[in-house]
């Protein structure tokens, strides 16, 4: 297995002249400038004494500038800690100092939420932290370091007096030992709390297995674009949207706003990406707002159930969509995160359009399971990753649900500085708990049904998957996300409602309360009696969702 950034170094070196990173709708960084950049930030580590394994954190949106930064941090072996831009800014401090990091990089956005909240405060005493940078101007923004101050004051003048004709091919050189498998690369915080932190402890080994895997599994493509819209600092986006095309000399484009229907749509038009990593949200709002409706209709439903005509109509529809994500999915949408709807992927499935389901967590760095859309298999989560290995924690691992378990090169070495958490993230004989209930078949296909710790039981014992409710919940008309609970026995169908739609449509509350409890009589017929949902609730608000927008059920229960 090849160290991971021996791959990038060669790409670097071979595509200089090439488009890199690119803030969408602005500036354009080719290779050589991603090395520059690179080089300018390793004088100032250099400068401030940062050390091989010393700790820098990174938390910005995303955008060019990210990505240099975080690739500066990398290749000076230094370890790197991405937080996700969404966390509170007193989370950000705290984390950063937990982790034990002696800089702070961040974007203009979170230096001003730090501003405002007056958090900087809690540097103060932090032992060695030496300060916080902009990654977009490379200036200091504050230093608690004399070193820390002068080393950001001199350091164009350093730059410019070690690359007097600036910065060329010959002089990158970010080549590692494939003997450096076991030092720590990175840590990924997988929640924004610091009372009970889980920094994900990815050692060298897990991001050049899951490099390993991408490079065999998705055809080279040099030159083509990725547009990227999950979060950088999430494992998903960063190895597959970030590090996967910097080896293939491929151009990332970067929102460094947040994706709205409108912005994504424009981007999609203007990127043309070769492949769309995204989550089933997106996907979904897609559905239900341009397809779903059209083929719901009766006379639509009459079409669709004539040969012949079937294939025309889902044919024009799949090419409108397939238009829709840039009409250049040569590797197609890949999809993680979650489950994706069932209704949903029934009609992807049908007109044919190019999509996947892949699964991972964050403690895998990320991948565990995938298979390219001209082989997936509906429902499934696609293959194990090899040589990764997988058990099902049950006596019958392709027809009794059991909990996922996993072995291999890409699983983390624990989380940092928490033995309590991470000896309950492993079985006595070095299996990584995923948390996750499903099968495994001799396909080497797995299929999840739910999380563990989401699991019901019901008062005659039976296990309740709530994923499973919601996913029939959210097919019902108006219904734009929800939640089945369990209150004394009885199982609650929380729903957020289109609230605009029903009123333009001249719903009342109580008229669309009355609707929806008919539709949940309906699809309570297709559920076991002891999972059918006993009644509703309509919400005014929107779920609390995680950074990685999960919705947060233990407020809700």
């Amino acid at each position: 297995m090849e160290h991971y950034l021996n791959h990038i170094n060669t790409a670097i070196k071979k595509y200089w002249d090439m488009p890199a990173f690119c803030n969408f709708g602005a500036e354009t960084f080719t290779y050589g400038e991603v090395a520059t950049g690179i080089e300018k930030y390793h004088i100032l580590f250099k400068e401030c004494g940062i050390k091989k394994d010393d700790k820098i954190a990174v938390c910005a949106r995303n955008s060019a500038q990210w990505g240099v930064a975080f690739m500066a941090v990398v290749t000076y072996d230094a370890v790197v800690v991405p937080l996700l831009p969404d966390f509170l800014p007193k989370s950000v401090v705290e984390l950063t100092c937990f982790a034990d990091c002696k800089m702070l990089i961040v974007d203009d956005s979170i230096n001003r939420a730090l501003q405002q909240d007056d958090v900087l405060k809690g540097f103060e005493q932090q032992k060695d932290f030496l300060g916080v940078f902009n990654l977009m101007n490379m200036k200091p923004i504050v230093s608690y370091s004399d070193v820390f101050a002068d080393a950001s004051a001199q350091l164009d003048a350093k730059f410019n007096a070690k690359y007097p004709n600036g910065v060329k091919a010959d002089d990158v050189d970010y080549s590692k030992s494939n003997d450096d498998m076991d030092r720590l690369a990175l840590i990924s915080f997988t929640s924004g709390t610091s009372s009970s932190p889980k920094g994900v402890m990815l050692p060298v080994r897990s991001l050049s297995s899951n490099m390993r895997f991408a490079l065999a599994a998705i055809p080279a493509n040099v030159g083509g674009h990725i547009l990227s819209i999950l979060p950088l600092a999430h494992m998903f986006g960063m190895t597959f949207d970030f590090l996967y095309p910097m080896t293939i000399g491929g151009k990332i484009t970067m929102l460094t706003q947040k994706p709205t229907p409108a912005r994504l749509l424009a981007a999609l038009a203007e990127v043309k990406p070769f492949m769309f990593l995204t989550v089933p949200m997106v996907i979904e709002k897609v559905f239900k707002a341009k397809v779903i409706p059209t083929l719901r209709k009766p006379l639509m439903r009459v079409a669709l159930a004539i040969p012949g005509l079937n294939k025309i109509i889902l044919k024009a529809v799949r090419d409108k969509l397939y238009n829709t994500f840039g009409g250049n999915l040569i590797h197609g949408v890949i999809i993680g995160g979650a489950a994706l709807n069932k209704e949903v992927e029934g009609w992807m499935k049908k007109m044919k359009f190019p999509y996947c389901v892949g699964y991972g967590m964050t403690e895998c760095g990320p991948i565990i399971s995938y298979c390219d859309w001209k082989h997936f298999e509906r429902s499934s989560c696609g293959r194990l990753v090899r040589p990764l290995e997988l058990r099902i924690d049950s006596t019958n691992a392709e027809k009794v649900l059991g909990e996922i378990q996993v072995k291999g090169d890409n699983v983390m070495v624990g989380y940092y500085k928490n033995e309590e958490a991470t000896r309950a993230a492993f079985t006595k004989d070095g299996w990584l708990r995923t948390g996750d209930m499903g099968t495994f078949d001799k396909k080497d296909n797995v299929f999840i049904k739910g999380r563990c710790k989401n699991m019901l039981l019901s008062a005659s014992g039976q296990n309740i998957y709530p994923e499973e409710i919601e996913d029939k919940l959210n097919n019902l008309p108006y219904v734009l996300e929800s939640l089945a609970v369990q209150r004394k026995n009885a199982i609650i169908g929380l729903i957020v409602p289109n609230w605009d739609a029903a009123k333009s449509d001249g719903l009342s509350e109580e008229n669309l309360l009355a609707l929806l409890r008919e539709e949940v009589k309906k699809i309570n017929v297709e559920l076991p009696a002891y999972s059918r949902v006993n009644d509703i609730e309509l919400r005014r608000d929107a779920f609390e969702k995680t950074p990685k927008q999960s919705i947060k059920r233990f407020m809700y229960q």
